[in-house]
């Protein structure tokens, strides 16, 4: 998630054993989960590397899949919000806030981290644990991309979250989902220069 295994490197077993001082098993082990999360590929006879970037038609199909169900995941939390949750997700916008005045990469990296766990909470917050595990796994490659490709857009996520979050406050379904879909198409929006036709 660092990136210092870049998208596509070699990953030894042997080699990572050696560097973190444990034996072959825990890494075997902790690739294998890696691997499920879609972190890292293994190739029969060839080993593990880390995950290649995003292709086009993947960067599509996330945000169709996060089109599909963020909204009306946002939606479902609305109905069932509590004062602390939205409390929580409060605070974390805050943070981000907070990050978004800075220049270094460092604070990029953690504003797309409080991003990510802005939504994952959003998820959980509606209570379906099919729909938490697909969006984390989503954003967590989403959260690789922007990594790679980032530049200053914290500034408009800032604002869409506000937008999100004066909807859940309101405790508004459809405008909660309207916040959502908004969002998520503006963040696609951002990044699909990355991917020109």
């Amino acid at each position: 998630m660092s990136l210092e295994i870049p998208p596509g490197a070699r990953i030894t077993v042997d080699g990572m054993a050696r560097e973190l001082g444990v034996s072959q098993t825990p890494i075997r082990e902790a690739l294998a989960r890696l691997e499920s999360e879609g972190l890292v590929n293994k190739q029969h006879l060839i080993g593990y590397s880390a995950a290649p970037q995003m292709s086009r038609k993947q960067f599509y199909d996330t945000y169709e899949l996060r089109l599909l169900l963020e909204p009306a995941t946002a939606a479902k939390a609305a109905r069932v919000i509590t004062d602390e949750a939205l409390t929580e997700l409060e605070n974390l916008a805050a943070e981000m806030g907070d990050l978004d005045k800075s220049d270094k990469p460092q604070a990029y990296a953690r504003f797309a981290q409080l991003d990510t766990n802005f939504h994952d909470q959003i998820a959980k917050i509606a209570g379906n644990t099919l729909v938490v595990e697909a969006l984390e796994r989503l954003h967590t490659q989403v959260h690789l991309f922007r990594l790679l490709f980032h530049s200053r857009v914290t500034a408009e996520a800032l604002g869409e979250h506000r937008h999100i979050l004066e909807a859940l406050r309101h405790r508004d379904p459809a405008a909660t989902e309207a916040a959502m879909r908004d969002h998520v198409l503006r963040s696609q929006d951002r990044f699909k220069a990355q991917y020109p036709a």
